[in-house]
């Protein structure tokens, strides 16, 4: 993560982040989402690999079902599945607390919309960076990267431990995000996360 002494376009905001430790996996273009999920759970420290999540999201022949799916999969590992509003700087604030954002951006490079991991941006070439297939540093400008998000219907999310409240969090979605983790049998993770929650500062 590197900052610079310029001014920032986007007040609060560092000029440059750049999460590297978030995981890359090889994948064709179909295997956007589960690629994307493997990420951000390896992120999260759960040994994962796109290969390993297809059966669990019934894939091939589950597509329709697959953001519901995978977000019912990420809170059986016990993680916090977040929404976020629709605004590129929601998503760069969550970056440059350390926190990769998963998205569904649908863009002309490309047929139909795919599943990306946002893990950086550039405020002086006004650009983001992200994990896309075999994409390892995929860079698109904020203009076009909104474009393409709002196409595929501004959905993003975090995948969060208990103990990592997310920037600027809004506590009753927090709340929300925590009670269907633990309807989704990590009644544990759950109760971590709401106490958290109640003893932040």
């Amino acid at each position: 993560m590197a900052c610079s002494s310029q001014p920032s376009k986007l007040p609060g905001l560092p000029e440059r982040v750049e999460l590297n430790g978030v995981p890359t996996f090889r994948s064709e273009a179909y295997q956007s989402g589960p690629t994307a999920l493997a990420s951000m759970l390896s992120q999260q420290g759960i040994v994962m690999t796109p290969g390993l999540l297809d059966k669990p999201l019934r894939l091939p022949g589950a597509e329709a079902d697959l953001e519901r799916n995978m977000q019912v999969l990420a809170r059986e590992y016990g993680l916090m599945v977040y929404p976020l509003d629709a605004k590129l700087t929601a998503l760069l604030a969550q970056v440059a607390a350390g926190y990769p954002v998963m998205a569904r951006i649908n863009s002309s490079f490309w047929s139909g919309a795919r599943y990306v991991v946002v893990v950086g941006f550039n405020q002086q070439k006004s650009t983001v960076l992200l994990r896309s297939g075999n994409e390892r540093r995929l860079t698109m400008g904020f203009s076009d990267f909104e474009s393409a998000w709002k196409s595929a219907g501004h959905w993003a999310i975090l995948t969060q431990r208990p103990s990592q409240l997310p920037a600027n969090v809004d506590a009753q979605r927090w709340r929300n995000a925590a009670n269907a983790t633990g309807q989704a049998g990590q009644e544990q993770a759950a109760a971590q996360a709401l106490k958290v929650l109640a003893e932040r500062k």
